[in-house]
């Protein structure tokens, strides 16, 4: 844990950060945000932040934003009342820590950040054949690819072989590749210089080198340019990068992990993936099963997400019923590990008896969850069949004669994203296309004036 303090080190901050120290963190500290900033640019990094409440702190979340800095950021002072809370939250803090500091709650707060990308559980056979071989691979430095669908853990996955490698006191920086717009994702991996183009108003050092002795996540790495592919390819082979406005080429020691929701060896085909990157990428291929492959991990994360949400909201923890349990057994889980932990924390929030029974088992918006038919779901193309079956065009041939074959992919992709109440991933997903490809359909769609369904919405709304 590489913990950032912000502000002076003298009285209960100073000794917010030995109490860090002792539960081992690694500890710096700057007096002010604008030093803050200068220390994230030149690739220090940081896992967390505490901040001083009498600091600027919406003025450190913008600027964080502005740069695409992602940090947690912890205010804490002495000023325990309720609207010093109130207010660093509103600003954007992740949680407001009183002083003079509490060991067990420095140390809970540490364990909590730790926890989110971390923590792996498991008990199925499938997954723990996974999990031997990744033991059996986490010493080396041979670059690994991690495959899966859409929330089945792969940064987990990542994290517990940096954890378990021989550079596991060193840095573990993550790059969404598929969140970063791709004229700004160049200078997000390599850096730029100041001045290298409009909006670079200091040099800032790259993930690669923030990474420097460390791992370095590519998570997505499918929905990468395959132009920034060349220049990954060769970062990767020469263990050096060029800062984007840099004059000289600056030397790294990177092991590489990789992850994606695609078959690259398809997107190789399809030409939107270099092949020769894929052979640097993939020494070794972890291929994580979805959920509905793992019913033992069903049961096991079930009996986590229940005890973690009762938890942090203050409930009693109470078991889940056999029936509830084998409705959740009988979900599809598109959404896989993530939407089963989602489903978990509305369950805990939603029973009402003395355990939590199927009727608490719901949707977001409160419908039942889909569940298998005596066949599993073979591929994402398959679950895209009934989808266009029932939906589009009222699900016959006959009816699509006549038109083109534009109107019908427009059809079919928003009414995918409707069923998948708005979110895109999902919908990728079951379309069997790329984040990328929907987002830019949907932005073609919106400038041509329809009406894009909403995040958490079936309903359609313009973007």
């Amino acid at each position: 844990m590489r913990l950032l303090i912000i502000g002076s080190l003298n009285g209960q901050i100073g000794a917010a950060s030995q109490i860090a120290i002792s539960r081992g963190a690694k500890v710096s500290q700057v007096e002010d945000i604008e030093m803050a900033l200068v220390s994230l640019r030149s690739g220090k990094g940081a896992d967390m932040a505490m901040i001083d409440v009498n600091l600027p702190i919406s003025q450190l979340v913008e600027s964080l934003t502005n740069e695409r800095i992602n940090l947690p950021i912890i205010a804490c002072g002495i000023n325990t009342d309720a609207t010093a809370a109130a207010n660093a939250i509103r600003a954007g803090a992740k949680e407001f820590l009183p002083l003079p500091p509490d060991p067990e709650l420095i140390a809970a707060v540490l364990e909590a950040v730790a926890e989110e990308s971390s923590q792996l559980i498991f008990s199925d056979p499938a997954m723990r054949e996974v999990v031997a071989l990744a033991d059996q691979i986490a010493p080396s430095s041979a670059s690994v690819l991690i495959n899966g669908e859409t929330g089945t853990g792969k940064e987990v996955m990542a994290s517990y072989l940096h954890r378990r490698s021989n550079r596991s006191d060193k840095p573990f920086v993550c790059v969404n590749c598929a969140a970063i717009p791709e004229n700004l994702l160049e200078s997000e991996l390599f850096g730029h210089e100041k001045g290298a183009f409009t909006g670079a108003i200091a040099r800032r050092i790259g993930k690669f080198e923030e990474a420097n002795g460390g791992t370095l996540l590519l998570d997505e790495i499918s929905e990468m340019d395959i132009q920034l592919q060349a220049k990954l390819l060769r970062a990767i082979q020469e263990r050096v990068i060029d800062r984007v406005g840099g004059t000289k080429p600056i030397p790294v020691d990177i092991r590489i992990l990789a992850t994606s929701n695609r078959d690259l060896a398809e997107a190789v085909r399809e030409k939107t993936f270099r092949e020769d990157l894929l052979f640097r990428l993939n020494v070794v291929t972890l291929k994580i099963p979805p959920l509905r492959e793992r019913p033992s991990d069903i049961v096991t994360l079930t009996d986590h997400f229940i005890k973690k949400y009762s938890e942090m909201n203050g409930i009693a923890i109470r078991k889940i019923s056999d029936a509830a349990l084998e409705k959740l057994k009988r979900s599809r889980w598109q959404g896989n590990v993530r939407e089963l932990e989602n489903t978990i924390h509305r369950a805990v929030l939603l029973a009402a008896g003395p355990d939590i029974g199927p009727e608490a088992i719901l949707m977001p918006d409160g419908s039942a969850i889909p569940e298998t038919t005596s066949a599993p779901i073979a591929s994402a193309s398959a679950a895209a069949a009934p989808i266009a079956d029932a939906e589009v065009s009222g699900g016959s041939a006959e009816t699509m004669v006549g038109r083109t074959v534009a109107d019908v992919e427009k059809d079919l992709i928003l009414n995918t994203l409707e069923h998948c109440l708005g979110n895109r991933t999902h919908a990728a997903n079951i379309l069997g296309i790329s984040i990328r490809t929907l987002r830019n359909k949907l932005k073609q769609y919106s400038g041509e004036g329809v009406d894009i369904p909403s995040a958490g919405s079936s309903q359609r709304s313009a973007i």
